[in-house]
């Protein structure tokens, strides 16, 4: 067991570094092509921080454990709005942009939606998964050109999504980052999804309690990580749409390029417990947020006492 939980955090952590280092050199390569820091910043570097959570569920398609790629995905989204978002409102109060109202939170909500009447028929296909990917492309398209229009909110937007301010010295260091990276996500996917389901058979568990748990806590750690410095720092104005735009990311990126290569069979228990949960939170979130247009510390306690229950019932 020891074994297992050294693997799952070994994988986690050379999957950290290797989204890193491919966000780096891209990120670096992308700004000697002169493409603007906000394009970089809503596609590459948020490409490359969920190429983690993307190469786990691929890895974990292509070697026949569905209930790992689907659990990681659907807990993440838990995850992010009831763990990280109640953990960030409990430290200070996050302010609800027009944005997160208007766009992110619909979007999530319609991506959330599309995922459950899809899975119904037990299955995420090509024809599932080409949809996602046109959705994730026109909401994209839609968030640069809308805030290339709002001046002030493409320089928050830069600044939040951490987009370098120049390239690097040379094309050398820049291939070297983005080697680095595809053979740290590549090692670190396949060590992290193969101490889970070791890890799974130990406990005698289900693979799906596996996904929804421990993968969905282990990737969502560095928005958890980054939220939390934020509310330290009282730099949270963006926190809410960052997590509802991880969540979009999670099913359309995720889930649409994982369906695209390998066809993604749908647990049962998943379709008809954990997709409710993860619907009933995001619609959970809309009403607080029309509330005094801020999460405080009740909402926070609200959240965090869902995701405690929820955690209970995955794994008694």
């Amino acid at each position: 067991m020891l074994q297992d939980i050294g693997l799952l955090i070994v994988g986690l952590f050379v999957l950290i570094i290797g989204g890193d280092f491919l966000v780096r050199g891209a990120s670096s390569i992308a700004l000697r092509a002169h493409i603007s820091p906000l394009v970089v910043g809503l596609t590459i570097v948020a490409f490359g921080t969920s190429a983690p959570e993307l190469l786990i569920s691929i890895n974990a398609a292509l070697s026949g454990s569905p209930d790992l790629a689907m659990g990681n995905v659907i807990g993440s989204n838990i995850c992010n709005l009831a763990l990280v978002l109640g953990v960030t409102v409990l430290i200070g109060p996050v302010k609800v942009n027009a944005d997160s109202i208007k766009i992110d939170w619909p979007v999530a909500m319609i991506s959330a939606l599309l995922l459950f009447w899809w899975a119904h028929d037990g299955e995420l296909g090509v024809s599932e998964g080409i949809f996602f990917v046109f959705f994730l492309l026109s909401y994209t398209i839609y968030i640069i050109r809308k805030s290339r229009m709002e001046n002030k909110a493409a320089i928050a937007l830069e600044k939040e999504l951490e987009v370098p301010d120049s390239p690097s010295s040379s094309w050398g260091k820049d291939l070297l980052f983005l080697a680095i990276g595809g053979a740290g996500l590549y090692f670190g996917s396949d060590w992290f999804v193969g101490g889970a389901k070791s890890l799974a058979t130990f406990l005698g568990v289900s693979q799906r309690v596996i996904g929804i748990t421990v993968l969905a806590l282990g990737t969502s750690l560095p928005e958890l990580v980054t939220a939390i410095v934020a509310s330290f720092k009282r730099e949270t104005d963006l926190a809410l749409g960052n997590l509802m735009g991880s969540n979009i990311f999670n099913i359309l990126s995720i889930l649409g390029i994982t369906s695209l290569i390998q066809p993604i069979a749908i647990n049962k228990t998943l379709l008809s417990v954990d997709m409710f949960w993860m619907l009933g939170i995001t619609l959970i979130i809309f009403p607080m947020m029309l509330i005094n247009r801020k999460l405080g510390k009740v909402e926070g306690i609200i959240l965090l006492c869902i995701y405690v229950y929820y955690t209970y019932t995955v794994i008694s």
